[in-house]
């Protein structure tokens, strides 16, 4: 690692923020290292939507693929409040990838003061996920639960699309949710639908753990 002094003087002028300035270096020899192990790496926006279960799953095995890859990732949860689910979990086990949680749980009202804390923690969600988006140093950004957000008029469909717009070269972003709106759908490369031909939900059987947990 090199030292501070040579980092400033690599830069050219001095920084009073020494882990901001050691973080833009490494992330700019990170995405040179990347570049040079993947030269035609392009920006990707992956969208896995539809009423079935295992759209967040899918997400989460492209997670650990990127992640066995030595790609730094954020996984950005919309609604979702929960951090003791057993993704949460292993997660937080995995070098180079950040999970974080922007949601209120079940949004039970569209209007109201329990409404719009759960916009505003969208908002703070997005706000995240954009900026992760525009990092050099990140090679993945989830956007979990992102189209039942802008669904349920949490998030306008519209920044959504300026902050994958505004990703860094090479980004790989991938949105998952019910009811993806047709501009986050036109956007994608990839779009899967996942498909509810049953649930164990409808015969009566409760969340488990390790399955919906």
């Amino acid at each position: 690692m090199l030292s501070y002094e040579v980092l400033a003087w690599i830069r050219g002028t001095p920084s009073p923020d020494k882990e901001t300035l050691i973080f833009t270096i490494n992330g700019a020899l990170f995405q040179v290292f990347r570049n040079a192990m993947d030269p035609h790496r392009t920006n990707r926006v992956i969208l896995l939507t539809g009423d079935g279960k295992g759209k967040t799953s899918s997400a989460l095995g492209m997670v650990l693929r990127a992640a066995g890859h030595g790609l730094r990732v954020s996984v950005v949860q919309f609604i979702k409040q929960r951090t003791d689910t057993g993704e949460a979990r292993a997660l937080r086990l995995l070098p180079g990838v950040e999970h974080r949680v922007c949601g209120q749980g079940f949004v039970r009202e569209r209007a109201g003061a329990a409404f719009e804390a759960h916009a505003q923690a969208a908002r703070a969600g997005l706000a995240l996920a954009a900026e992760r988006l525009r990092d050099p140093a990140c090679g993945m950004v989830v956007l979990d639960e992102v189209c039942g957000a802008v669904s349920l008029g949490l998030l306008d469909a519209r920044a959504v699309a300026e902050a994958l717009a505004g990703a860094a070269p090479g980004m790989i972003a991938v949105l998952t949710g019910r009811d993806a709106p047709p501009e986050l759908a036109t956007l994608a490369d990839t779009v899967s639908v996942v498909s509810c031909v049953k649930h164990a939900y409808e015969q009566g059987r409760p969340p488990q753990r390790g399955v919906e947990w």
